[in-house]
């Protein structure tokens, strides 16, 4: 089946580099473009996308009204075009809706490749989830006790910011365990998005950073561009090359996790396209942790989670607000 993409950027130069990019993506064509926002809604019920691109800066109607509008009426993913200077705008953008958001270079010759490779996953994985229908499925747990829990781990990709402001709002009022998080965002998103979850929840949220010493009740969110590992009760940073086309992967900070913390981890996977985070689950299971995943109906795309599944790493798997429950009930016991 043929994904219909439709193109929305007062850029007549990023609309080409953007159809040019998706071109030779097996399944998927340009079924039309729009200069503006205005212009896109006019166009929705013509051209019949499966999935628009939308640039945030555009007149007449920017992109914050445009996704707005959108997601009233119908609903097709969207995925934002945004910039290092839009960095708010953008996560309420995925607040209210959007899909993913691909950074726009600040200059395209040096970064078009990197432009294009990222376009193209983000597309994929739409194509991936749409293939995929996702069915109701049932909570599954074992029977497997929770013990005392000295630290949480949390990976998550596509749909993962929404999810994980979720999960943090609805955190206790207090935790006295250290959380980890990996999400897979560019450079200089990061740094943003960890004040943004700080004021949601009364437990620090930073912004990782290399040697910072772990400290219970602290919850910590790899930078951009960055690998996280921990070493004894410190965090290393890591500019080793990118596993599953990602820095930071989560499986790095899983693995190392599991090695400290051992049959004391909890490990969660979200939402999120791709195979990151199987390996590093299957550690903390060896390790005798308890390893839980984000089910498919609730997964904005189901590949993260539903790798970890398949390759039978999982001990529970849950809707997002059951994993808000479960981890809640972990942190007050402690």
């Amino acid at each position: 089946m043929t994904i219909k993409l439709m193109i929305v950027d007062d850029s007549a130069f990023m609309r080409k580099i953007i159809a040019d990019s998706v071109e030779d993506i097996k399944g998927i064509e340009v079924a039309g473009i729009a200069r503006n926002g205005l212009d896109a809604l006019e166009k929705i019920d013509i051209i019949k996308p499966d999935v628009i691109t939308l640039d945030i800066e555009m007149p007449k109607l920017n992109g914050i009204e445009t996704l707005k509008a959108i997601k009233k009426k119908y609903k097709m993913p969207v995925i934002m075009l945004s910039s290092i200077r839009k960095t708010e705008v953008t996560f309420e953008a995925l607040e209210l809706g959007a899909i993913d958001f691909i950074e726009k270079p600040e200059n395209l010759n040096q970064n078009l490749e990197e432009f294009k490779q990222e376009l193209e996953l983000k597309i994929n994985s739409l194509i991936f989830s749409k293939n995929h229908i996702k069915k109701e499925n049932k909570p599954q747990t074992s029977n497997k006790g929770v013990g005392s829990v000295n630290a949480i781990v949390i990976g998550s990709s596509t749909g993962g910011p929404k999810a994980l402001v979720y999960l943090l709002e609805n955190l206790p009022k207090k935790i006295n365990i250290p959380i980890f998080i990996v999400q897979h965002m560019p450079k200089g998103f990061t740094l943003s998005f960890a004040q943004r979850l700080d004021k949601l929840t009364t437990a620090k949220v930073v912004e990782a950073k290399d040697n910072m010493k772990i400290e219970s009740g602290k919850i910590y969110l790899a930078p951009g561009d960055f690998h996280l590992r921990l070493e004894g009760s410190l965090i290393k940073l890591t500019k080793e090359d990118k596993m599953h086309g990602v820095r930071p992967a989560v499986d790095y900070l899983f693995q190392t996790a599991s090695e400290i913390y051992r049959e004391k981890l909890v490990g969660v996977i979200l939402t999120g396209m791709g195979k990151d985070g199987t390996n590093g689950m299957e550690s903390i299971k060896r390790f005798g942790g308890l390893t839980i995943a984000q089910d498919e109906s609730s997964s904005v795309v189901f590949g993260m989670p539903g790798s970890a599944i398949a390759k039978g790493v999982v001990d529970e798997v849950l809707g997002l607000e059951d994993i808000s429950k479960t981890l809640n009930n972990i942190l007050r016991m402690r």
